[in-house]
């Protein structure tokens, strides 16, 4: 009886995200109240809406019956209800938390509360179109960030004709996927594109013009805070160095928001804290997605996120399910639109990445190169259990590889290293 009371309680959900939608679209009559203009979408394909080779259509997931430009800012636990920004008061025997993650914006002077003309997040598909208006051959951008996210900019600023540098802090791109091998792969790539990488290359901040008068305003705390227009038109290193700037992209990682959560008492960590049912602290509240920590774990990327939405919405029918983690696989093509269908080309560059792939004291590598075809593979086998792997170029092993991996079976004693890295993945 328990079970279909629950499965009848009004279920609402906060954000409209691909963890939000998918829920949705499993769960029929779902209330769900998004932020963003926009019907839902693949926000995977953003840097296709970015480089022109996707409309804003194109991209759009199925049909999901949305409450769009609606911002929910309060939830009351007591009487179960949550109040948004049009006045509106939803009441829910299930609420569900998919309230994604925010650009993380770097400490940076002059770089105030309100973006200055010029500065770009790069997270949502509003981001996505105003670079794509603002962009236009041989604007000077920078992007800031040398993740999966400024990658994927950078690439796509390029093939809109732009003058692209790329300042990554760390040693090289790409950093949490990619073993120094693979990321210098990638770099060649990018620089033969025309993209100027700069690694190890810490940014100190933004030098401004006010539009009105042309002055150049050197950014610090006092002039951060002018009312006057500004419009930023060089990035400021650490050592002095200044990058010409007419676009500069934010691509610094991404925050869980948090905010409505913790206002609401719930349990919160890094994001809100869940169990293997995605609930919160609260029995009647869940989260998934961006913004879900469950095992101490941060996912932020959306095969986790769709996997969770799979999982409530079994939860929220009273059938028994539950999330154990996802062992995430990270895919990133870079293709010029010519190359679309899958062919590969001098301009196109497809990568794949899985698990660990720096290995640790007595594991085994077996990597092998093709500078030619500008192909790399590599795997780290750990205690008889494939630990990671890197495939750059050619992705052909790249499917029974992850199969293995995601299964996390002892390998069989007559496998070889070698034979994990045929195109079958050693199935």
């Amino acid at each position: 009886m328990r079970k279909k009371t629950e499965s009848a309680a009004p279920v609402v959900v906060i954000g409209a995200g691909m963890a939000g939608a998918r829920l949705a679209a499993l769960l029929p009559g779902v209330t769900v109240v998004g932020e963003e203009r926009h019907a839902p979408y693949n926000r995977v394909l953003l840097a296709d809406v970015l480089a022109g080779r996707y409309d804003p259509g194109v991209i759009a997931l199925p049909a999901t019956e949305v409450r769009r430009g609606v911002r929910a800012v309060r939830i009351d636990r007591a009487d179960r209800l949550v109040h948004c920004d049009d006045g509106s008061v939803l009441r829910y025997g299930r609420l569900v938390l998919a309230t994604g993650s925010n650009p993380v914006l770097p400490p940076l002077r002059g770089l105030g509360a309100t973006l200055p003309d010029g500065v770009h997040p790069f997270r949502t598909l509003d981001d996505a179109l105003a670079l794509r208006a603002a962009v236009r051959p041989g604007v000077r951008a920078v992007v800031i960030g040398g993740g999966l996210l400024g990658v994927s900019a950078a690439r796509a600023l390029a093939e809109c004709g732009a003058q692209v540098v790329l300042a990554q802090q760390g040693e090289h791109l790409m950093e949490r996927q990619l073993d120094p091998e693979a990321a210098a792969l990638l770099r060649g790539h990018l620089e033969a594109l025309g993209v100027e990488v700069h690694t190890e290359c810490r940014v100190r901040g933004l030098r401004r013009t006010t539009v009105a008068t042309g002055e150049s305003v050197r950014a610090s705390p006092a002039n951060a805070q002018s009312t006057a227009p500004t419009a930023v038109r060089a990035v400021q290193l650490a050592d002095g160095y200044e990058l010409a700037a007419d676009l500069t992209v934010l691509a610094c990682g991404v925050r869980p928001r948090t905010g409505l959560a913790r206002a609401a008492g719930l349990e919160v960590r890094k994001g809100i804290v869940v169990d293997d049912e995605l609930r919160t602290s609260d029995p009647y509240i869940h989260a998934l997605g961006d913004c879900a920590e469950h095992r101490a774990t941060l996912y932020g990327l959306a095969g986790p996120a769709l996997e969770q939405a799979d999982v409530l919405a079994e939860v929220l029918a009273g059938r028994p399910a539950r999330y154990e983690g996802t062992r995430a696989l990270t895919r990133l093509s870079l293709r010029a639109g010519s190359h679309a269908q899958g062919t590969e080309g001098p301009d196109g560059l497809d990568l794949a990445a899985f698990g660990e792939a720096r290995p640790l004291p007595g594991d085994d590598v077996v990597r092998l190169a093709d500078g030619t075809r500008g192909a790399y593979r590599t795997v780290v086998v750990r205690d008889g259990r494939l630990a990671g792997g890197v495939l750059l170029g050619d992705l052909g092993a790249v499917a029974g590889l992850a199969r293995t991996w995601q299964d996390d079976e002892p390998l069989p004693p007559a496998m070889s290293l070698l034979h994990l890295l045929t195109d079958d993945g050693g199935h």
